[in-house]
């Protein structure tokens, strides 16, 4: 699997391009964080970013985009142009029919070092062990968008196969209650091996 990791904002959009599969170290293929001109209008700023997130989506041909979902803090402004900016990296997705993951930086944390509570530096380590890089990409923006591609590429898989799961049955027919037992089931069992997985390579790796 290859994932395309948004770290969403209007002055800088961290980015990163990951593949490989669960329970195993990924690949870092491309890093970076996408600026924009702060003396611009912010719909000049969205257009900037929507092309090149573009550019990026075609010169990689993700599988996935995972974008960071946004939640609600102190700054109103902040989470605004985040959300805008998460808004434009989903848009980028669908428009070119890949489809688009969010995970919370909690379920990010879990996912790279199993402690959703992990500090910045933590997770940064983590990735950088993971890669087997000299030191955690940098800004800390790029590090944030390579760790959800990782968190994308680890628990994506499992979440593909629940939806399609249900897909099978309709909510009117008898089963259906049934096949959300099954999809429950199939989750835990799935995020338990991944999370095991997780821990292995954390261990192997420290």
């Amino acid at each position: 699997m290859r994932v395309l990791g948004v770290d969403p904002g209007l002055t800088r959009c961290g980015f990163g391009v990951v593949e490989g599969s669960p329970g195993r170290p990924p690949t870092l293929l491309a890093v970076g964080v996408i600026k924009t001109d702060p003396d611009l209008d912010t719909p000049r700023r969205l257009v900037t970013l929507e092309q090149e997130l573009s550019r990026l989506v075609d010169e990689w041909l993700p599988d996935v985009v995972a974008v960071e979902r946004v939640f609600a803090q102190h700054n109103t402004p902040t989470v605004i142009d985040t959300a805008q900016a998460a808004g434009v990296a989903m848009l980028v997705g669908a428009r070119r029919a890949v489809p688009v993951a969010q995970h919370t930086p909690s379920e990010v944390k879990a996912a790279i070092t199993g402690n959703g509570r992990a500090g910045k530096a933590q997770v940064g380590t983590m990735v950088m062990r993971l890669l087997q890089l000299d030191t955690p990409p940098r800004p800390a923006d790029a590090a944030d968008a390579v760790a959800l591609g990782i968190c994308q590429v680890w628990r994506g898989a499992s979440s593909n196969r629940i939806e399609e799961a249900l897909r099978r049955v309709r909510p009117g027919d008898a089963d259906h209650g049934d096949a959300l037992d099954r999809a429950a089931e199939l989750s835990r069992r799935q995020v338990a091996r991944v999370d095991a997985a997780t821990r292995k390579v954390a261990r192997r790796l420290s």
